[in-house]
């Protein structure tokens, strides 16, 4: 095993430092500080020169590259000159390549403090931007499905079927197990106020009226969102990133009706399918409770929930549906293509994606909502 690195310090006439340097000065050893050095320079008097002796380095890396710099910080600090010719010649090579360009004092960056009116401000302008950035690309939406029905929209029809397979199939077990347990929950929250009264059949009317006319549809909505949506974002975020929409647009293709136009449809014919299939599971889990805990039987359960379920149920959670559909596919494909030009782009865009595509389904639920209560129905 080589030998330690080693240094020794002794003052020589006229008021010059003798540092002797020997044994092997690597970093996975254990080397001596520039503390010991600076120790012994402040012990010493009157020294106005400082030289090295390496003849007795057996190995050296930039562990001696380090201590040699800090040894320069010291002099410069201590007014004392170096004399750098007893060093090892590569060595004294490093570090011209190392001070050849020192580093400017401004060159880092420093934290910028952002008062609270400045951050309101720039706040609302972001808030306008990426208004204008949605519109616009709404805009583009709205000619690529014109184009789509003059027959020039250019994308794959296998792309449309694959994604449409992985949009809907794909989606029916997670879709079935919130939905069954959200029926369930609702029953139960609901039998436990109507047993008070002895009105538990009612029970099917809550939850029929409930997951037909928008509970399925938001549930639905919000679980594609984080399931489908964050997937269409990573999709073209990474897309992005590896510049395939900047080859496109190369080769003359749209990217929103090659990419944006087939996740746009699939979602939106999907949604209105999976929310039938969330009316049927969540009915299911009221009807578990019904009969298992309220002694409610099948046949008095079914035709209460065929009673109290209207076809303007339906139609507004199937409506419901569709747009929530929209909702999730636009904003997923729109952060997709927003994304920046790095690895962690594509995580804020998928997460961007699921956050506005939630936000977007609670005030479309809330604006459906109002406008039913308007009309009557």
């Amino acid at each position: 095993m080589a030998e330690v690195g080693k240094l020794q310090v002794q003052q020589t006439p006229p008021n010059t430092l003798l540092v002797t340097l020997s044994g092997a000065w690597t970093l996975d050893s254990s080397l001596p500080t520039a503390e010991e050095l600076k120790e012994k320079i402040a012990g010493s008097s009157n020294i106005g020169a400082l030289c090295f002796s390496s003849n007795d380095i057996t190995d050296w890396d930039s562990g001696l590259l380090t201590f040699l710099l800090k040894v320069r910080s010291l002099c410069a600090v201590a007014n004392i000159t170096i004399d750098e010719s007893g060093l090892p010649e590569g060595t004294k090579r490093l570090l011209a390549l190392a001070t050849a360009v020192p580093e400017k004092k401004d060159a880092r960056q420093q934290p910028k403090r952002v008062g609270f009116l400045e951050h309101i401000g720039e706040e609302t302008l972001d808030f306008f931007q990426g208004t204008a950035d949605l519109f616009a690309f709404i805009g583009e939406m709205v000619l690529s499905l014109l184009r789509l029905l003059r027959g020039t929209a250019q994308f794959r029809r296998q792309d449309l079927w694959l994604i449409i397979e992985d949009c809907g199939g794909r989606a029916l077990p997670i879709v079935s197990l919130i939905c069954f347990l959200v029926g369930l929950i609702l029953a139960f929250i609901g039998a436990i106020q109507l047993r008070l009264f002895g009105a538990e059949i009612y029970v099917a009317d809550l939850v029929g009226i409930a997951m037909v006319r928008l509970m399925a549809a938001i549930m639905t909505g919000i679980v594609m969102a984080g399931r489908t949506g964050g997937a269409f974002a990573a999709q073209l975020g990474t897309m992005q990133v590896n510049q395939e929409i900047d080859a496109l647009k190369t080769l003359g293709i749209s990217p929103i009706d090659f990419l944006v136009l087939p996740r746009m449809l699939a979602l939106a014919l999907m949604m209105p399918l999976l929310c039938l299939y969330a009316n049927l599971m969540g009915i299911l889990g009221g009807l578990v409770v019904g009969v298992g805990m309220l002694d409610i039987s099948l046949i008095q359960y079914y035709q209460e929930t065929i009673r109290s379920v209207g076809l303007w149920n339906l139609a507004i959670g199937i409506f419901s549906g569709t747009v929530f559909g929209a909702i999730v596919a636009l904003s997923g494909c729109m952060r997709g293509m927003q994304c920046g030009r790095s690895a962690a782009a594509v995580g804020d865009a998928a997460t961007s994606a699921v956050v506005t595509a939630i936000v977007g389904i609670i005030v479309s639920t809330a604006i459906i909502t109002i406008i039913c209560q308007i009309i009557g129905i």
